[in-house]
């Protein structure tokens, strides 16, 4: 098969889907991968065709106006504050999606939620979609409300709850994808075409498979792009090794909002407890410090190496780094900035593999020492570990891959109506 990936997003919403594309590649298929621009040095290393986004909308996020938007929300709330500046930028990736999909011509799209041409694009040319994402929140479930709401229950709502989610691109860009629409001459709807298939990149063993979905949504496991030829610089060899395993404290690709202050509550908080800590700036959350014999910053580093060596990790609750940090089998705690980070964080606390969500907006040396002292429990320690052994079981790649064959050997291509 020809198969097209699209995805859009920070790097936590891009391996997952370039290790998706090796699996589909090592399998036969053709595949390409369609991210915004700033990948594509990442996807050619790995030999996937790779057709550049504009880059501009993942660029907003490290803007003033971006932080700004941080700084005043939280959880998916805190995204709301860019629409103004999004909305502009929206109808050239809407495009670029479309020039990818028709310079490819596939059999098959597969489509990140933030991808939000893909199904319209489904309709145009009457090629099936599955949609593919790292969170659940997009197939209506009894089990629990969508992710999007800051709730672990809603007992009766929970169901009607996700309906915010799989309508959420039609409330926000209607006006736009009508417009969009007509220009390929569609009809005037901001609905988008029903996907073939779901599939969940995440483990069954975080979030169970809710017994209201059907044969079309698979609970994959997650989808890990491990680098296995990596190995720490010798000087951080040697810090990894030379006593207690450290904690590791990292924000991925969230931006800078104050990286001095929150370097320094890290810092404090770690001397508080009497531990050591690798300290990643990725994104620019945290600021590069002085190397001291309780301290190392890296700027960033595999976590599936990476983690191996530390005692814990602290982390902004994203999907990927969630899932890494699990499969480590270490106690982990999140400190949530937006999206779905909440959602994450909650989960961690319900499995009993770290302390609840840290508040961003009111961290301190005391509260996050304090965290870090509760992951030393060793009940929490055994929990870790037991999960973390059953998500090394999985290759969710693989039961991906199985899957997506299984389900279009099964679909006549003129059951998709043009």
């Amino acid at each position: 098969m020809r198969i097209s990936i699209h995805t859009f997003g920070t790097r936590g919403d891009f391996q997952p889907y370039l290790a998706m594309a090796l699996g589909l590649q090592a399998r036969g298929h053709d595949v390409q991968l369609a991210a915004p621009r700033q990948f594509a040095a990442t996807a050619e290393k790995h030999g996937i065709c790779f057709a550049a986004l504009p880059g501009e909308l993942l660029n907003l996020i490290g803007t003033p106006e971006g932080k700004a938007a941080l700084t005043r929300g939280k959880g998916f709330g805190a995204g709301l504050g860019l629409l103004k500046h999004a909305r502009p930028l929206m109808r050239d990736l809407l495009d670029a999606d479309w020039n990818a999909v028709r310079s490819f011509a596939p059999d098959l799209l597969i489509y990140h939620p933030k991808s939000l041409a893909i199904p319209h694009i489904s309709e145009l040319i009457g090629v099936p979609c599955m949609l593919a994402s790292p969170l659940p929140g997009f197939t209506p479930t009894s089990a629990f409300p969508t992710p999007i709401l800051p709730f672990s229950n809603l007992g009766p709502l929970n169901k009607a709850s996700h309906g915010l989610a799989t309508r959420s691109a039609s409330l926000l860009f209607g006006g736009l994808l009508r417009k969009w629409r007509a220009s390929l001459d569609l009809p005037p709807s901001a609905r988008p075409h029903t996907p073939l298939a779901t599939l969940y990149a995440y483990s069954p063993r975080v979030v169970p498979r809710p017994a209201d979905w059907g044969s079309d949504v698979l609970v994959s496991g997650y989808w890990f792009l491990d680098a296995p030829s990596w190995t720490p610089d010798p000087d951080l060899a040697a810090f990894l090794t030379e006593g207690e395993p450290p904690i590791y404290i990292g924000f991925g690709s969230m931006p800078g909002l104050d990286p001095q202050q929150l370097t320094q509550i890290c810092v404090e908080a770690l001397a508080r407890c009497g531990k050591r800590g690798v300290l990643a700036t990725g994104g620019g959350a945290l600021a590069h410090t002085a190397n001291t014999p309780l301290v190392r910053t890296i700027a960033e580093a595999p976590h599936h190496q990476l983690f191996s060596y530390v005692g814990a990790t602290i982390h902004h609750g994203g999907a990927g780094t969630t899932g890494a940090a699990l499969r480590a089998g270490k106690p982990t705690a999140a400190c949530p900035f937006f999206g779905d980070q909440p959602f994450w964080a909650r989960r961690i606390a319900h499995l009993g593999v770290g302390p609840p969500a840290l508040d961003r907006k009111h961290l301190t040396p005391d509260r996050l020492a304090s965290s870090i002292m509760v992951m030393d429990d060793p009940d929490m320690r055994a929990r870790a570990s037991s999960i973390g052994a059953a998500i090394r079981t999985e290759d969710g790649i693989a039961s991906a891959v199985e899957f997506i064959e299984k389900i279009m050997q099964a679909t006549p291509r003129t059951a998709v109506p043009r």
